[in-house]
């Protein structure tokens, strides 16, 4: 009789152990695909550690808005939220547009979040998200969807044509054009598409887990470039909070390039890390390029927004460090390559490249102070102000912000005498309006018409931060001025829907839209956008 008790104990021990096992096991599941869907929908806003962005994005860390009230956290997310909340104690007036995912999605997503960043809240179920989403703006998923329309094309100038190329499956960070033409998209988390011109077909040629560690942490990409023997280069930020202090791994792979459409397995060509950024402000390293001199440039973003401490034990409060809000510069014959510091200053120079004469232009943004966003010709050397000093401003931007070391001198940018982006021919601008996010930057060479050709083309993304007015969602076409200290600014093509890179191929142009909303405002969430093809009529 004991035996058989025993055993009635050990069995009902078993499959109690095994039911908890098998929880556990789709717990764990739900909170990996959330945390996918976490870096694929809302890092941009809410950032990689959850912090947001002071008075814009509220912070999901251990946050009181969405830890008690299920329903308060599942709408924002199926009809969107916009106007003045209240989230642990401070005010934040921003606009988050609803989220593309489904009652299943959802719900992974907000048990990632209720389970992280500090937070402990139950897991969250479809069923609710559903019985939600029956209350809101869009009662039903495919009724989101419905809203989330692509944009109609903006009209173009006379002997221009427009056309939608193809459409995208994922959003996509960067452009690129091979010697023979083909045109590729870099997405989020290391993959790589090319786009067929004629039929717009995406094929994925790249895979992030066919070279990617993803156990060095979080991953993204904002970089990637051909040198001039056709070898592939990827630049891919990894959050990693396996020591002490949280820090942003810097990985530029490097593979024998693309044939037939296959990838030959990228390795690791440089490898190094600094802290990770304060806040929402790790920008890290993106846009890779080579120059008319053959060595590679880079640029590597601010770790904060302007030099602030922060206060958070597990972040570096030192500031910005030698490796960061700078551009390097790489001899690709090298194996191991050295990190030369080409040019310092710089908040977030997303985009750059050089114009006929081996003159090099970057775009770089600027703080959530309203200062002017910029173009800069960028010269060896040479120091752009960041964090010292913004745009043409002589006032200091905030009350931290350092002072300067004795003799150190600035660039200015370029200065803006319109008519587009807030320049005007009586009161230049330097360079671009606030918060209109300038992003990629093409040269327009010999292959184009007059009244283009030796211009530049600029991408700018659009404000994040909620402004009483719309600034970017557009291409300029900036014409330089002898000497390079002054451009003619003029709108190329609007409204486009958060455009972020720009390349040219064969006298056309190619232009990445991120997502489809064409102003901040816009009820509709942060769908993935596509490439579009600007063509010369004859």
């Amino acid at each position: 009789m004991i035996f058989k008790v025993r055993r009635l104990q050990w069995a009902i021990a078993f499959w109690t152990g095994l039911a908890l096992f098998q929880s556990n096991a789709a717990d764990q599941a739900q909170l990996q695909r959330g945390k996918l869907l976490y870096l694929q929908n809302c890092v941009i806003c809410h950032q990689s550690s959850g912090q947001g962005a002071p008075g814009v994005f509220p912070p999901l860390q251990q946050s009181d808005y969405f830890a008690k009230d299920i329903t308060k956290a599942i709408l924002p997310l199926v009809q969107g939220l916009s106007g003045k909340i209240k989230v642990n104690g401070r005010a934040y007036d921003g606009t988050m547009p609803p989220v593309n995912l489904d009652d299943s999605g959802v719900a992974d997503v907000l048990t990632y979040v209720r389970s992280n960043f500090g937070n402990s809240g139950e897991p969250v179920t479809p069923e609710q998200v559903k019985a939600t989403r029956a209350q809101s703006r869009f009662p039903t998923f495919s009724a989101l969807q419905q809203a989330n329309t692509y944009a109609p094309l903006p009209q173009t100038g006379a002997g221009l044509a427009l056309r939608e190329v193809a459409r995208l499956s994922e959003h996509g960070h960067r452009l690129l054009a091979d010697k023979s033409g083909a045109i590729f998209v870099l997405g989020p988390r290391a993959e790589i598409w090319q786009v067929n011109l004629q039929g717009g077909q995406l094929t994925q040629i790249l895979r992030t887990d066919s070279y990617i560690q993803r156990a060095l942490g979080d991953i993204t990409t904002t970089g990637f470039t051909f040198d001039q023997e056709g070898r592939l280069y990827i630049v891919a930020d990894q959050r990693n909070e396996s020591g002490s202090l949280v820090t942003n791994i810097v990985t530029i792979f490097r593979s024998a390039g693309i044939k037939g459409g296959i990838v030959s397995k990228p390795e690791v060509w440089l490898r190094t890390n600094y802290p990770w950024g304060i806040g929402p402000f790790n920008h890290g390293v993106g846009h890779i390029a080579q120059g008319p001199d053959g060595f590679l440039y880079v640029g590597s973003g601010s770790r904060t927004d302007g030099n602030e401490a922060g206060q958070d034990p597990k972040y570096f409060t030192g500031g910005e460090v030698p490796l960061t809000a700078c551009i390097w510069r790489l001899d690709p014959k090298s194996e191991h390559p050295l990190i030369e510091i080409y040019a310092k200053g710089l908040r977030n120079c997303y985009g750059f490249c050089w114009n006929d004469k081996g003159e090099m232009f970057a775009t770089d943004n600027g703080p959530d102070a309203d200062a002017p966003e910029e173009l800069n010709w960028i010269r060896p050397g040479k120091h752009y102000g960041f964090p010292y000093k913004f745009s043409n401003w002589k006032d200091k931007p905030y009350g931290y912000t350092p002072e300067p070391r004795a003799g150190l001198e600035f660039s200015l940018p370029v200065a803006n005498f319109g008519p587009a982006a807030s320049g005007n021919s009586d009161q230049p601008y330097f360079t671009f309006g606030p918060h209109s996010s300038p992003a990629g930057i093409v040269f327009l060479d010999k292959n184009f018409p007059e009244g283009f050709r030796g211009t530049f083309l600029v991408t700018r993304f659009g404000n994040l931060i909620k402004n009483p007015k719309d600034a970017g969602f557009d291409l300029l076409q900036v014409r330089m001025r002898p000497g390079n200290e002054s451009a003619e600014v003029t709108t190329f093509l609007a409204p486009l829907a958060r455009p972020l890179d720009v390349v040219t191929v064969n006298g056309k142009i190619y232009i990445l839209e991120y997502s489809r909303q064409t102003e901040n405002r816009s009820d509709i969430g942060m769908l993935p956008g596509r490439v579009l093809e600007l063509s010369f009529q004859k």
